[in-house]
């Protein structure tokens, strides 16, 4: 029966608990490692949260989402004096804020600050909407702050040891080519392919001309093997497509549903790369060419 009545409080929320005492240890006792209904406004961020950019459409979205099914998935949050502080589910909390929710369901832990860091970043690290560099970032300060070693990081994400270390890696580029990788004008690949050059001035160069001049990642990559043979960046260019390729792409793109690639030799002869992404995919782009 006293079992019983202590879900019923716990189904209630906080407030049936505080009901009864001001023991706030006592409270702290009873909440931990169960899901409770708490206020948004005793909630604190988190300070090791490693995102400092929210989404606000994708925010937006989330937040029409819970308002229809509610939170399906409750936040985590430790015990800190009065009031809690999150561990996870910063765009949970967010979101509910955003839509005018009172409350929201919460899981209550004991964290201390070490493992508060933890938790937040490795979460954050399984995300897939991470650019490299947040996930880069993310990893060096799992090293740093936590003490740990690149197999004991590797274990502790799921990812291989070499995988971590070509994130890693990616921190030695100059911070202008960190921050057009983390706004998306470069990929990982183009990257990695600039970490073989030592010169940040050098760097800097090569970032330029995939710029300008829309290069791949593999053209990247033979840019800076010439260059480091001895050769200037300019000596690699990208080749220019003839007028009667470039404007019929985007009607070929368009009816494949899949951007091609084109390649033409000096005397005019060339060949047409269409991507597939699956078995069913292989089928419909077959299907479209008979």
């Amino acid at each position: 029966m006293a079992k019983a009545n202590k879900k019923q409080a716990l189904g209630r929320g906080l407030s049936a608990l505080l009901k009864d005492t001001s023991d706030i240890k006592a409270v702290a006792t009873e909440v931990v490692g169960n899901i409770i209904e708490i206020g948004l406004e005793t909630i604190d961020v988190n300070p090791y949260q490693p995102r400092t950019y929210f989404d606000e459409e994708a925010l937006r979205e989330l937040a029409s989402s819970i308002k229809e099914l509610g939170v399906i998935q409750p936040i985590t949050v430790r015990k800190v004096g009065e009031s809690f502080q999150l561990v996870s589910g910063e765009r949970r909390f967010r979101a509910s804020k955003l839509i005018g929710n009172k409350t929201i369901p919460a899981y209550i832990r004991i964290a201390n600050d070490q493992e508060m860091l933890e938790m937040a970043l490795v979460e954050n690290i399984q995300r897939k909407n991470l650019d490299p560099i947040e996930v880069a970032l993310s990893y060096q300060r799992l090293i740093d702050e936590i003490q740990l070693t690149q197999e004991e990081l590797s274990t502790r994400v799921g990812k291989k040891r070499s995988t971590v270390a070509n994130y890693l890696r990616l921190l030695k580029l100059d911070p202008i080519l960190q921050t057009g990788m983390r706004d998306g004008f470069i990929s990982m690949g183009h990257g990695r392919a600039l970490i073989n050059i030592e010169s940040s001035e050098d760097q800097l160069d090569i970032y330029e001309k995939i710029l300008r001049e829309k290069l791949s990642v593999r053209q990247t990559e033979e840019l800076v093997k010439n260059l480091k043979a001895g050769e200037t960046p300019t000596k690699a260019t990208k080749k220019v497509l003839p007028k009667y390729i470039k404007e019929s792409l985007p009607e070929i793109n368009s009816f494949l549903g899949h951007k091609i690639d084109v390649t033409v030799n000096s005397k005019g002869k060339g060949k047409i790369s269409i991507p597939f992404h699956s078995q069913e995919d292989f089928e419909r782009i077959k299907n479209l060419l008979k």
